[in-house]
């Protein structure tokens, strides 16, 4: 066995809860805001958030709920996403984020997998919410602000002044959901270690400063946004100009007004700023370094975002089901192409996908990765954790990558099915059985294909059980169904899809086709 080690020197591992090392952050510095809503200019000081997050913890537990309660969020970015985020955690729930462009079909599939009991949404998103939550285990809905239910204000109690006890190893704090390598969106169990110390591993190679601002359009939802905006960036001590959606022009406005120094995106954003005209109308002189992660980023892409703004472009790799960090490009360093060398306390190895042996430097093999960011497992699936966590703690994590001898490290490719969307995954297996819910369809397979704006697309490969049934008529079935990202972008008619002898369906095949 071949072990990589990271370079860096072991951070701690604290007791903490993520909640309380968020508070690190702000406990210095009440008066201070640490959360701006970027399109209105609205603001919570530290204070405010520590308040909120702690009367909504006093109020959920004074109804009752504490270990073993679920609660679901479906908003966008917004300061308040904040204190429903963490109230829950402060008072010993778990919590699941959900996408706010899912459909009523998939918020209802994680609505009840995870178990949710109560709901936490926008009043925009209150008709889809509702929608989703039928039939689920979901009592109670709530809105932030106002709007055509009761708000979230209305849980508010006596603040609750310390943590709620948990056991920080083992108790599940959130609740994302990854299609990890394979399969159908699965609830990723991580706890309060695995979130705090992947803060921790992420601060001891960046240079995050006391009071600065960056702009987060990266979803709260997603783990990407999750941990190095909402949570990274707050308990460092700086703060987070939200946005609830991607708009290039408020984007640059926002990065020159509040002064950006360090820019947080995923490869479509980056593809923006290295082209659009817009980019020149905006002083971004403040913009230092630009992290891009979610996808991989091309060496020639970073390269010319880098000669156009003046900045050292650089990425990481991570999976929800790593917290998600496992490789960075420390603060100062750069190479071209690379996502970085491996964080504190992590190690890797790069595996032979066929005979399982160990590569060498310099050779290609799925990269594994160990260190105490990597998830509890899957809720309610122990064969699919089985097939991604070895018994002694390597995640197989289904891309292809090199390391030179320097440490850092290279993706090259992927073995697992997973499709990449502006960062966003989709599952095959998930746009599949859809497809075969139409009557007209006989057989299908779901496979990518590149995309100069978003990293690569679905496609879907069908069997149809007559001519008669149109791709027009497929694609307004599948719509009611799936998030539009997920939407196949083409499909393509064919007698039959190629499998293996064990009925896997031979992707790399297709995509050749």
């Amino acid at each position: 066995m071949s072990i990589i080690q990271s370079r860096f020197a072991p951070v701690a591992l604290t007791g903490l809860t993520i909640t309380e090392r968020l508070f690190q952050g702000l406990e210095h510095r009440p008066d201070d805001p640490v959360l701006i809503d970027g399109p209105t200019g609205r603001s919570l000081t530290a204070g405010q958030l520590m308040d909120g997050i702690r009367r909504l913890a006093g109020g959920l537990a004074a109804r009752g709920m504490g270990a073993g309660t679920v609660i679901a969020v479906l908003a966008p970015n917004m300061p308040e996403y904040v204190v429903a985020f963490h109230g829950p955690l402060y008072a010993g729930c778990t919590v699941t984020t959900l996408n706010p462009s899912y459909t009523a079909t998939e918020v209802r599939h994680q609505l009840t997998n995870s178990g949710a009991t109560l709901l936490i949404t926008v009043q925009p998103f209150l008709a889809v919410a509702r929608d989703g939550a039928a039939g689920t285990g979901v009592t109670e809905i709530v809105v932030i602000g106002e709007g055509d239910a009761p708000p979230l204000a209305s849980l508010m109690g006596d603040p609750m002044h310390a943590q709620m006890p948990v056991d920080v190893e083992r108790d599940t704090a959130v609740l994302p959901y990854s299609s990890g390598t394979t399969g159908l969106p699965k609830g990723v169990m991580l706890t309060h270690r695995n979130l705090v110390v992947n803060v921790d591993q992420s601060l001891a190679v960046k240079d995050i400063l006391q009071g600065e601002w960056t702009v987060g359009f990266l979803p709260f939802f997603h783990i990407y946004g999750q941990t190095v905006l909402m949570n990274m960036h707050l308990a460092a001590g700086a703060g987070v100009v939200t946005m609830p959606r991607f708009d290039l022009e408020l984007f640059l406005r926002l990065c020159s007004e509040y002064r950006t120094r360090i820019i947080y995106c995923a490869p479509p954003v980056v593809v923006a700023l290295a082209k659009h005209p817009m980019v020149d109308q905006f002083d971004l002189t403040a913009v230092k370094r630009l992290f891009s992660g979610a996808a991989p980023l091309s060496g020639e892409l970073a390269d010319a975002v880098g000669r156009r703004m003046n900045v050292q472009a650089v990425q990481g790799y991570g999976m929800t089901e790593m917290s998600p960090i496992s490789h960075t490009t420390p603060a100062g360093e750069s190479r071209s192409g690379s996502i970085g060398p491996l964080v504190p306390n992590t190690e890797a190895r790069l595996v032979d996908p066929v005979t399982g042996a160990d590569v060498g430097t310099g050779e290609e093999g799925e990269l594994w990765v160990r260190g105490p960011q990597v998830m509890k497992g899957y809720h309610g699936n122990p064969a699919a954790t089985a097939s991604t966590v070895t018994d002694d703690g390597w995640l197989k994590t289904g891309d292809l990558a090199v390391a030179d001898a320097d440490g850092y490290f290279f993706i090259r490719d992927r073995l697992k099915e997973l499709i990449k969307v502006s960062g966003f995954q989709v599952a095959p297996a998930e746009v599949e059985a859809a497809l075969l819910a139409h009557a007209g369809v006989a057989d299908c397979a779901v496979t990518s294909r590149p995309d100069d704006s978003v990293g690569e697309v679905p496609v879907a490969f069908v069997v149809r059980k007559s001519p008669e049934v149109t791709e027009a008529e497929i694609m307004a079935h599948l719509a009611g169904q799936l998030a539009s990202y997920k939407l196949p972008r083409a499909i393509t008619w064919v007698e039959t899809i190629p499998k293996s002898p064990s009925g896997k369906i031979l992707r790399r095949l297709l995509r050749q086709a």
